[in-house]
Formats: structure tokens, sequence, C-alpha cells
């Protein structure tokens, strides 16, 4: 019988239901109509704001108007948009292959912000990535919410690329989600929700990086949070598209 190594941490106070609230939140927010039979407008905007909300997190801020309108250069930017470009390329090699897709994103995200020969290397962490690796590859029995949570707060952490380590760290949480049923239309704009709590997200991080039961339930209970603000961009989206067909 397989055992679930991440299982305890669904008994720190008020992470369960604060997982059980965010699914629940982006269960309804998947009914909305403009889905029928506009989804791919509603994920490709989805994904625009993702990618220009993971930039801002890096400290590359542009408005998301000027990002569409093809006018901003800045190289953070364009990699966040690569990165979002590339994951549904990406979403079935990820638990057989994690350490190949990391590299691939850091590529993407970092070309131009970096050093050619820097590009998909690690700088430090490795035995920390492997251990993360061999968490990813081949894990059925993790619930999804749970393992993005912890890919994403290990990427954050470590750091492990030069550059916009970050991006590489919210793409690969979100490859997570798609990969494992969560959101497989990658319509959850979780870095939105993130941005929206910036300072939460900053220090829960750092809480988590802590290492203590405190400072992961602070993390786990952030990224629950991010999640419902992320499914709420859903109907934005949606509305926005109804309004202009």
């Amino acid at each position: 019988m397989l055992v679930d190594p991440l299982a305890p941490l669904l008994d720190l106070a008020d992470v369960a239901p604060a997982f059980a609230q965010a699914r629940d939140t982006v269960d309804a927010a998947m009914r909305h109509r403009a889905l029928r039979r506009h989804g791919g407008q509603v994920a490709a905007e989805a994904s625009l704001r993702a990618a220009v909300a993971s930039a801002a997190l890096e400290g590359s801020r542009y408005d998301l108007d000027e990002v569409r309108g093809g006018t901003v250069t800045d190289p953070v930017v364009q990699g966040a948009l690569r990165v979002a470009e590339s994951l549904g390329g990406l979403v079935d090699l990820w638990p057989r292959a994690p350490r190949q897709v990391l590299a691939k994103l850091h590529v993407l995200a970092a070309r131009g912000v970096v050093h050619d020969h820097d590009l998909g290397r690690l700088t430090t962490g490795a035995e920390r990535i492997d251990a993360l690796a061999g968490l990813v590859a081949g894990n059925e029995e993790t619930p999804p919410l749970l393992l993005a949570a912890i890919v994403h707060a290990e990427l954050i952490t470590l750091r492990p690329f030069a550059g916009p380590a970050g991006v590489v760290a919210r793409a690969a949480a979100r490859l997570t989600l798609i990969n494992r049923g969560f959101d497989p239309r990658g319509l959850v704009g979780v870095e939105t929700g993130h941005l929206e709590r910036e300072p939460e997200y900053v220090g829960s991080a750092g809480a988590y990086a802590t290492g203590t039961p405190d400072g992961v339930r602070s993390w786990l209970r952030h990224y629950a949070s991010a999640i419902e603000a992320g499914a709420g961009e859903i109907a934005v989206i949606g509305d926005g598209v109804l309004a202009a067909v």
C-alpha cells in the first residue's frame, strides 16, 4: 500500500478545511457559462494575466494592457510569457522528468536575463531538488493542491536557478495543478492571487523556509487563499469575454 509522504501536513490546524474550501471555490468557478463555448479565450486571458503577475512578483511590474499590446520588452516579462505558452507541452513530461522540465522552464524564463551558460543550470540545492523530483515523479497519492503548494514552496525557498527563479517555481506549481487534474484547463490564475496578497505571499514563504510546523501551516493557508483568488479571476475574465461577443 502506497503512503502519501505529505499527508501529515493536512493535519496542521485549519489546513484541510482551507484546501476543501479552495476546491469548492474552483469547482464553482468552473461552472461559469463562458466556459461552455469560449473556454479557449478564457484560458488564454488567464494565462496572460498569470504571466504578468508572475513577472510582477519578480519585480517587473507592467500594465496588463501594455503587455497584451506587445509594447513591453522587459526580459523577465517576456520570459514569463514564454513559460506560460510552453506549459501545455510540458504537462505530460512533468511527472516523468521533473528535473528536465525545471531546466526547460528556466531556459525559457531567464533567456536575456542571465548569461547563456547559466540557463537551465542549478546554482544551489541539488540534493533538495533531487528530493523534490522524487516527490513529483509518479506521485498519485498526494492531493494535487497540497503537492503544488509544496513544489512552489520548495522552489521559491531554494531559488535554485539564477535570475527569475520565482517564475520557474510558480510555473512548476501550475504544471502540478494541471497534470494532476485539479485545474486541467489551466484556468486558475493562482499567480494573480499571490500578487493580490503579495505581503502575505512573501511572509508565508519566509515562514515556510523556517521549516517549523507553524511556518509550513502559514504557507499552506496562504496557498489556499491564493487559489481562491485565482478562481475568482475566472468569473471576471468570463464576464468580459461574454460582454465582448
